[in-house]
C-alpha cells in the first residue's frame, strides 16, 4: 500500500503534469475563443460580468439592457430593487426597529 509521501510525490507529478498541458493548450484555447467572438460579434465588454442588466437578442451584435425597478424607497430618496443584498440605509433603519414593508413603493 502506499503511504502519505508516496502519494503526495503522485500528486506533485501529476499537478506538473497538468500545467504542462494547461500551458500547451492555452495559445489554442485563446485563438479558440477569439474566433467564436468573432464569428458571434461579442467584444470584451460583453463578457464584463455587468449585473442588472438582462441581454436581449434582436439586431444582430446589439444589447437592450433593463434595469430592476425599484421596489424600496428610502427617506432620503435612496432606492433598492429587493435583489441582493440589503442596502446599508435600509439596513439601519430595520435595526432601529422599522420594518422594510415601510419603504416599499405602491405600485
Amino acid at each position: 500500500m502506499n503511504n502519505l509521501i508516496e502519494i503526495q510525490n503522485q500528486i506533485e507529478k501529476l499537478q506538473k503534469q497538468a500545467n504542462e498541458i494547461r500551458a500547451l493548450e492555452f495559445d489554442q484555447t485563446v485563438q479558440d475563443i477569439l474566433a467564436k467572438m468573432a464569428a458571434y460579434g461579442i467584444t470584451v465588454r460583453d463578457l464584463d460580468g455587468s449585473k442588472g442588466r438582462v441581454r436581449k437578442t434582436g439586431v444582430a451584435g446589439t444589447a437592450v439592457t433593463k434595469q430592476a425597478v425599484a421596489k424600496f424607497r428610502g427617506p432620503n430618496g435612496e432606492s433598492w430593487s429587493g435583489r441582493g443584498l440589503m442596502p446599508r440605509w435600509l439596513t439601519a433603519l430595520v435595526a432601529q426597529g422599522r420594518t422594510k414593508d415601510e419603504f416599499a413603493i405602491k405600485l
